[in-house]
């Protein structure tokens, strides 16, 4: 179990595809991430994601992975993936589309991302940090104009990691995202475009 902080050129990015799937499986474990999720959760209507709970949602994110769809991409350090960031076209997220929190501020193409999922032993390493940056890169790499998030904003120095899955506001800022809108004291869209 590593106890300091690993440096980034020991961690490489990959995208989720075919060939790795395995490797995806092996990070959410039994618990599919979190709660049998498998990150479909804004991916689904609420009442689509809890009815495909757990196996369900794990067959439906294979099938997207499987037909070369965009998912995100993997922290992968000694072989094995330590994290996971996931991002699409902000219109292959439902529930994101349909929150009236969450509405759109103008009508650029979009790319949000969603979560974040990484090992126990890993958190609290800056682990999220470097997975925004590579992010960043690979997404320069697609052409992609224009990247949204909707992370917490801590209240505590100590919040259970369940609470931080949409990543955290200081990570993105670090990475040069701005708020384009605060959702009272906990949430926030923050956004970047042509870095």
């Amino acid at each position: 179990m590593p106890n300091t902080k690993i440096p980034n050129n020991e961690i490489r990015m990959e995208p989720l595809q075919k060939r790795n799937w395995n490797m995806f499986e092996d990070l959410m474990g039994e618990k599919g991430g979190c709660g049998g999720c498998w990150c479909m959760l804004f991916r689904l209507s609420y009442k689509e994601f809890q009815s495909n709970k757990p196996h369900g949602n794990k067959l439906l994110m294979q099938k997207i992975v499987f037909a070369s769809k965009p998912t995100g991409l993997m922290a992968i350090y000694n072989d094995k993936a330590i994290g996971w960031i996931a991002f699409a076209p902000r219109e292959d997220y439902i529930k994101i589309e349909k929150a009236r929190t969450l509405k759109r501020i103008d009508d650029k193409p979009v790319w949000s991302i969603t979560c974040f999922f990484i090992r126990k032993e890993f958190r609290r390493m800056g682990i999220s940090k470097i997975m925004i940056k590579s992010l960043l890169d690979y997404a320069k790499k697609k052409n992609i104009k224009t990247l949204e998030a909707y992370p917490a904003i801590p209240y505590d120095d100590k919040v259970p990691p369940p609470f931080l899955w949409v990543g955290v506001l200081s990570a993105f800022l670090q990475n040069g995202f701005k708020i384009v809108q605060q959702n009272g004291k906990s949430k926030a869209i923050v956004r970047i475009s042509e870095w």
